[in-house]
């Protein structure tokens, strides 16, 4: 089995960017993943503490969000978001807010509520799950959802850290309490992801257009990928063999 994909998304929600590699820590989520996140309105977040994605903007309630891309600059921590129709904005997100709030606007789902601020979790991120995590997805599992679509799908729709290839469709459910070699680092399995509305949006458009959640439903389920910690640190790449231990 190898890794053909590392992804990160520097502003929770908000963009995706692919990684060559990248140098993981025990006890933490991979460098620059959900570093940041968009407070709306109705946000209980505090800044400093971990909190649960519905404090945030995000794909699911607003599907437009899903087709930014992005590129960080990790040296400056300046951030550049891509959308189709708002075109580019590069800012920091610790001290240029306003600006990207402006450009964001358009792209909140009308009714929902609005976005007023960017808050910062250093060392785990704001993932989805309570302790700081990575996601794993395999490619022949994206194919088998395809198959039941009817559609090819884009995997940036998952949203995932680590891609992977070589096993058979669901092989990585069996894995839960194991542990996985890729690299240098050694990561424990600990659980599936169920997933949301956002996986239905087309990333290109940022419009609904595959029910992936139908399609995940023919197999009882709403699961898609895996969730990892990672045990003992250390730097993976594109390439990489995954292997179980």
């Amino acid at each position: 089995m190898q890794v053909t994909a590392l992804n990160r998304h520097p502003l929770k929600a908000h963009g995706r960017e692919t990684v060559e590699r990248v140098t993981l820590r025990a006890g933490q989520s991979m460098p620059y993943d959900r570093l940041w996140a968009v407070a709306h309105d109705a946000s209980k977040a505090a800044p400093g503490d971990w909190a649960r994605c519905l404090n945030f903007t995000r794909g699911a309630s607003s599907p437009q969000l899903q087709a930014i891309t992005a590129k960080l600059d990790e040296a400056t921590e300046k951030l550049t978001l891509r959308h189709p129709t708002r075109g580019e904005i590069t800012f920091h997100p610790d001290r240029e807010q306003a600006a990207f709030l402006d450009w964001v606007r358009p792209l909140v789902a009308e009714g929902r509520a609005a976005p007023v601020d960017i808050l910062r979790l250093d060392g785990r991120g704001y993932t989805d799950s309570a302790e700081p995590t990575l996601s794993l997805n395999s490619l022949a599992s994206h194919a088998a959802v395809e198959a039941l679509a009817g559609s090819p799908l884009q995997t940036a729709r998952w949203r995932g850290n680590i891609w992977f290839d070589g096993a058979a469709p669901w092989d990585e459910f069996e894995w839960i309490g194991r542990d996985l070699k890729i690299g240098e680092a050694r990561l424990h399995v600990s659980k599936r992801i169920t997933r949301c509305l956002a996986t239905t949006v087309n990333t290109d458009t940022g419009a609904r257009d595959v029910d992936t959640l139908a399609a995940l439903d023919q197999l009882g389920h709403r699961d898609f990928g895996v969730t990892l910690t990672v045990t003992t640190g250390g730097e993976i790449a594109v390439g990489d063999e995954l292997e179980l231990i």
